[in-house]
């Protein structure tokens, strides 16, 4: 897409007129602004296309109509997903005079998620999924069972190829939608089977009973996911690599005025929080009313019954959420009328009275549930009062770097060499890994919106420290006073000093493991920074690879096999191997992985949070067994081992 934006004001129009207001509808709006119907036309936003086809089918499920629904990644990137629910109604719409499946696949704000009874919960009350998911794809067909027939519809790019057709007979009932996204928008339209699989397996395990199949027939894959458990076992598949601190789960569900709650929290012990928050099984990333309520119900309970049975002393303070969240995995899950989302991709709920709600429940259950398991809530509250004395412990640090986090550079880190531009959103801050690299990074940076701090070995594994460990760490403390914008529940983005952070490491495994430990520490204590797009990697490269006067940087394995293949017929070709940064002079490092113009940076992103969560733990927990089985089974899937 370009930008026809005119760059001075002289090629502006001095004449503004009403024939200059442009009104777009529907499907125009959708293709030129797809960023605001599904956040981006990355990756991410070509698996939001499949998952706003599989919310319809997940709104059938809640509604009591469907219990299978297949997705297939076809060999031509088609996707096609099947419900056997009541299938789309296909006589005529009185508002649209068009039939009610052209309606709802074309049309913004139609389907049958407003009135109520239809859908009593439903993945929001946006009606634009279905007709979003029909602009963007270059063909999509719809197949409808119903009432004993078979009805289907095409489409291009969002526009009809012709009326629903009666085109055979069906003993059973439900939709097919296949669609393949259209390159014009996305570029790249080949979905990742596995991104997608625990997608679904979370819809899964939020909707007992149901049995949702995905098969990948380009690499002969395929997963069921069918759970009786619900969000017990979610939670459990969470904490299964963990050392828990009660054997089951506490389950707690209860409708209160037509909202469903659930919430399921077992506590191990580790130092992180894993606890993630839906509403009508949309994955609600930025928390909301109802992740509000649970969290202030598990904080009154836990300290009413600790100053009850003593566990609390009169003259010590009460937990904090801090304390009482440490080492928790959870999964709270809402389903409601009518929800209300901030924006179309439903990352937080904003319902107030779902808060009350929550906490209500949330309440009533753990109380009922602590007063008659008094020795599982006596080890939860022993943990709670740990993590009150680390926290206690920490704060002394904590306090040291917030007072050192200010924008005068007198208080920054020495050995950060800082850049001159202040305008933080034109600023970019490398982390490097040793003296060395570090040396030639500040030699060969632009000294005006590059800021450079070397990082002297192997930084603490925060997966295994507790919070005062990690704050007494040199290089940590270095690393969030630099940052400038706190961390935890204080990190506040306005405050953040560089808008880009990048990580730049060896390419060997121990530049690897190093990369690893500072992506940890984002993970678990700066997230805000991945969510918000600022966290990169950069790529130097692995090679150099030179023939006479021309000399060739080679960021991977398959593209030097390239490169020498073309270079056959040369008679001298010399090939140097780089593993480490330090390696490079000055003028090689700008050149090849620190000049905008010419470098690539690797965006750090969480499509999946609970995954990326297990697998954190896997890779930088106390736990042997289960990293050694992750290995064994990623072995093969190595590129670039360093041996």
């Amino acid at each position: 897409m370009t930008q026809d934006t005119p760059s001075t004001p002289e090629q502006l129009n001095n004449e503004y007129t009403a024939e200059d207001i442009q009104v777009l509808e529907g499907r125009e709006a959708i293709r030129l602004r797809p960023g605001m119907y599904i956040g981006s036309t990355d990756q991410r936003g070509l698996h939001h296309l499949v998952y706003e086809i599989t919310y319809n089918s997940i709104d059938e499920a809640m509604a009591g109509c469907c219990d299978k629904i297949w997705v297939t990644l076809c060999q031509d990137n088609t996707i096609k997903v099947e419900d056997n629910g009541r299938g789309i109604p296909v006589d005529i719409h009185p508002a649209t005079n068009m039939s009610a499946l052209e309606t709802v696949m074309t049309t913004l704000h139609a389907g049958a998620k407003f009135g109520g009874h239809i859908y009593q919960v439903s993945g929001g009350l946006h009606g634009v999924g279905a007709s979003v998911v029909n602009a963007l794809a270059s063909r999509l067909t719809v197949d409808v069972r119903r009432d004993g027939k078979l009805y289907q519809q095409e489409y291009r790019q969002g526009i009809p190829c012709g009326a629903v057709e009666e085109v055979g007979e069906s003993s059973d009932t439900g939709t097919t939608i296949s669609f393949l996204p259209d390159e014009e928008i996305f570029g790249k339209v080949e979905c990742e089977f596995n991104t997608i699989s625990e997608h679904l397996r979370e819809l899964a395990y939020l909707n007992k009973g149901l049995e949702i199949y995905i098969k990948d027939e380009r690499k002969d894959d395929e997963k069921t996911f069918y759970f009786e458990g619900g969000i017990t076992g979610f939670v459990r598949h969470l904490n299964r690599n963990r050392v828990v601190r009660h054997r089951r789960p506490i389950y707690i569900s209860k409708m209160v005025d037509s909202t469903v709650v659930e919430a399921a929290l077992q506590y191990n012990d580790g130092f992180s929080e894993s606890t993630f928050s839906f509403a009508n099984c949309v994955n609600t990333v930025d928390g909301g009313s109802h992740l509000t309520g649970f969290r202030s119900a598990l904080t009154r309970v836990l300290n009413d019954y600790a100053r009850k049975n003593k566990l609390l002393k009169e003259d010590e303070p009460n937990l904090i959420g801090d304390d009482v969240r440490e080492g928790l995995t959870a999964i709270i899950s809402v389903k409601l009328a009518v929800p209300q989302f901030e924006g179309q991709t439903k990352a937080k709920l904003g319902n107030p009275e779902v808060k009350s709600q929550v906490e209500s429940v949330v309440g009533d259950g753990l109380s009922l549930y602590f007063e008659e398991h008094p020795d599982e809530a006596k080890r939860i509250i022993e943990k709670c009062l740990l993590a009150a004395k680390g926290r206690e412990a920490a704060r002394k640090a904590r306090d040291l770097i917030v007072k050192r986090g200010s924008l005068d550079t007198a208080t920054l880190p020495g050995k950060l060499a800082d850049c001159s531009e202040k305008e933080p959103s034109h600023c970019e801050l490398y982390l490097v890994e040793g003296p060395s690299a570090g040396g030639s990074a500040k030699e060969g940076r632009n000294r005006r919106f590059q800021a450079i701090l070397p990082l002297r070995g192997k930084i603490l594994n925060v997966e295994k420290a507790s919070p005062d460990k990690m704050l007494s760490h040199e290089e940590i403390r270095a690393i969030i006073t630099a940052v400038g914008a706190g961390l935890d529940d204080e990190f506040d983005l306005a405050k953040l000093r560089y808008h880009r952070v990048i990580l730049m490491t060896d390419a060997d495994v121990d530049g690897s493991h190093i990369r690893t430990l500072l992506l940890t520490f984002f993970f678990r204590h700066m997230v805000e920074l991945i969510n918000n797009q600022h966290l990169f990697i950069a790529q130097p490269p692995l090679y150099r690879i030179k023939t006479g006067k021309l000399q060739q940087w080679v960021y991977s394995e398959q593209e030097k096999e390239e490169v020498l293949a073309k270079l056959k017929e040369s008679k001298k070709v010399e090939i140097q191997r780089y593993k480490g940064l330090g390696e490079m002079s000055a003028e090689q490092l700008w050149e090849t992985t620190m000049n905008p113009t010419t470098r690539t940076l690797l965006e750090v992103n969480v499509d999946d949070a609970a995954k990326a969560d297990r697998i954190f733990h896997i890779l930088m927990g106390d736990e042997v067994p289960p990293r050694k089985a992750f290995i064994q089974a990623h072995a093969k899937s190595v590129r670039n081992l360093d041996i």
